[in-house]
């Protein structure tokens, strides 16, 4: 559902009225309205939202890196610790729930558009569909990881960052940002350009079976990118489970453990798979290497150029001495 137009101001009415309406007018970037076709859904903005729920950390760390904290007005379902450079500004936002927020309670923030990171934000099932939200008068937007399976790469991340730029009018902080985290990845790939790959193991949780990053993953890529590979790239999916058996025939070398809210902790993880006897013979297990990331740092977002330095200093500690 599109957002209201801005009115142009006419030769009729008052002179108070035009000012009023010049001043709209004037706040209004250029470059609007935009139309973005985000999963299906196609959204004209009149102009740049200005009051914005975020479901999930990952959007609402997206924008306030491209400087959008006075347009926020909740978040929630914070998946770990935020990045230092923004915590401060996060923690000033109202957070409205630990999980994902009823559909009152997201209406009760009056906002004119919600962004959800996971597709779980606009579940039906929950009466937060978009469609619920549109009704209400209210614009959405969903992370672009969600709008399909097809696999994940960085360019989403770059595109991510750009479309939201593009809906807040703020396209040359966006492609600044973007340099940047092209700049992290690159300097971090170049630094492992010359290692041989070592075998990488992603566990998220389970313990009767794995559940494990597959090649759909954006996990998959930034392994890739720091002189690693996925032993499950082959899965074709996002996520997915195998069995302890598949992991220990394809004898990782070091295991990337995934660390959120919800699945215990690291610790916790460690020490299950260190606790069981028959992956003692696993390269990663025998030699206790394993790579921390947050569950954000794998998600499009900015936080995964970070993960690429975190994973190849994990990878080749040896590169960074």
């Amino acid at each position: 559902m599109a957002l209201s137009s801005v009115l142009l101001a006419t030769g009729c009415g008052s002179p108070e009225q035009s000012g009023q309406d010049a001043k709209a007018t004037a706040a209004v970037p250029a470059g609007f309205p935009v139309t973005v076709d985000n999963c299906g859904v196609k959204t004209t903005y009149d102009k740049p939202p200005s009051r914005v729920v975020t479901i999930h950390q990952h959007p609402a760390e997206l924008m306030l890196a491209l400087g959008l904290k006075d347009r926020m007005v909740g978040t929630a379902f914070p998946d770990s610790a935020v990045l230092p450079s923004l915590e401060e500004d996060y923690e000033a936002i109202p957070e409205l729930a630990e999980k994902e927020p009823s559909f009152e309670r997201v209406l009760d923030a009056e906002p004119d558009l919600v962004y959800g990171g996971y597709g779980s934000a606009f579940a039906e099932k929950e009466g937060r569909s978009r469609e619920a939200f549109a009704d209400a008068g209210i614009d959405t937007y969903l992370n672009r990881e969600y709008c399909g399976k097809r696999r994940v790469t960085m360019k989403d991340t770059y595109d991510e960052i750009r479309t939201i730029g593009k809906i807040f009018g703020v396209p040359d902080r966006a492609d600044q940002l973007v340099a940047d985290l092209e700049g992290r990845v690159g300097k971090a790939a170049a630094e492992v350009e010359a290692e041989p790959e070592v075998p990488v193991f992603v566990y998220d949780s389970g313990d009767k079976a794995a559940f494990t990053a597959g090649g759909k993953s954006l996990g998959t890529e930034l392994i890739r990118l720091a002189g690693g590979e996925n032993v499950f790239a082959d899965l074709d999916d996002v996520f997915g489970d195998v069995s302890w058996e598949q992991v220990i025939e394809r004898r990782p070398e070091v295991i990337a453990v995934y660390d959120y809210a919800g699945a215990g902790s690291v610790e916790q993880k460690k020490k299950f798979l260190l606790s069981q006897s028959a992956l003692a013979d696993v390269p990663a297990i025998r030699n206790k290497r394993f790579v921390v990331l947050p569950l954000t740092a794998t998600l499009v977002g900015i936080r995964s150029a970070y993960a690429v330095d975190d994973l190849a200093r994990g990878l080749h500690p040896e590169s960074f001495r």
